[in-house]
């Protein structure tokens, strides 16, 4: 009875908190930073909890156990793209943000698992993507309320900053821009897709326009593969469009010769009934 009680105590309480109409500040306030490091999108959330006239490492925050870095729900950072920290990959995703301080150096811990409050109840070491050592640098001056920060932004990197009372913590994210960009100038330069002169190409015989230019855009998605019996029918209905009747039943004979071998009920359908049409 006495544990019923209690139960329905709780949910009273949880109920009562979820209904409040007044809002309060927080004591550790959330905050959450959006970076854009060269064309990669890194983000930050986080509680960012104040010294208030306490001494926080090797007291409130004990060395050598793992901390939440921050307040309240562990920290997380999300990557757009596969980076570097430190030199070590680590693959895009979100990700929670560990620490173990010490008093010359922190453990930096990338977890997989983002959804606790705080410290997980139990480690579970295959989920760590990354681990790694970064060195403690004095600050001249006190630092009230713990802060993360981006520094040193480059076209391909930057460094992240972590700093509380008298205490920097800074690693070094590389990101992909070269390559990103690289790849993408190879791809507009060398024109359009596959993919684009076949959408074009239907778009243009469907509406019943530009139909010499439809036909050179699904002749130029044939060249790498002349037997696709879709392009092949786009290609026969764009010829009987444009009268050339003799050659488009060709086609669509051979559309349907290449539909039935690969057993494409869909195409097998639709080019009879173009030719039955025809007839």
């Amino acid at each position: 009875m006495k544990n019923i009680l209690i139960s329905f105590l709780i949910t009273i309480g949880f109920n009562f908190l979820a209904n409040a109409q007044i809002e309060t500040p927080m004591v550790s306030p959330f905050s959450k930073i959006e970076q854009k490091i060269g064309i990669t999108d890194v983000t930050v959330e986080y509680s960012r909890p104040s010294m208030r006239g306490r001494t926080v490492f090797g007291n409130i925050i004990p060395f050598g156990e793992i901390w939440r870095t921050g307040a309240n729900v562990n920290t997380k950072i999300t990557f757009s793209d596969d980076v570097k920290i430190n030199g070590k990959e680590l693959k895009k995703g979100t990700y929670a943000f560990y620490t173990i301080p010490n008093k010359t150096n922190w453990e930096i811990i990338f977890y997989q698992k983002t959804d606790n409050w705080g410290n997980p109840k139990t480690w579970d070491a295959t989920l760590e993507s990354l681990r790694f050592t970064a060195d403690v640098q004095p600050l001249s001056t006190s630092v009230e309320t713990f802060t993360m920060l981006f520094s040193n932004l480059q076209n391909d990197g930057a460094t992240m900053d972590l700093l509380w009372e008298s205490t920097q913590v800074s690693f070094k994210i590389w990101v992909p821009t070269n390559e990103k960009v690289e790849k993408k100038i190879q791809q507009v330069m060398s024109g359009p897709s596959i993919r684009d002169y076949i959408l074009a190409a239907r778009y243009y015989s469907e509406q019943e326009k530009e139909l010499a230019t439809a036909l050179i855009y699904i002749d130029k998605a044939l060249v790498s593969n002349p037997e696709n019996y879709s392009n092949l029918r786009t290609k026969a209905l764009i010829l009987w469009k444009l009268g050339k009747k003799t050659e488009a039943e060709t086609l669509m004979q051979q559309s349907l010769k290449l539909a039935k071998k690969d057993q494409s009920a869909e195409y097998i359908k639709l080019n009879e009934a173009s030719l039955k049409e025809w007839k």
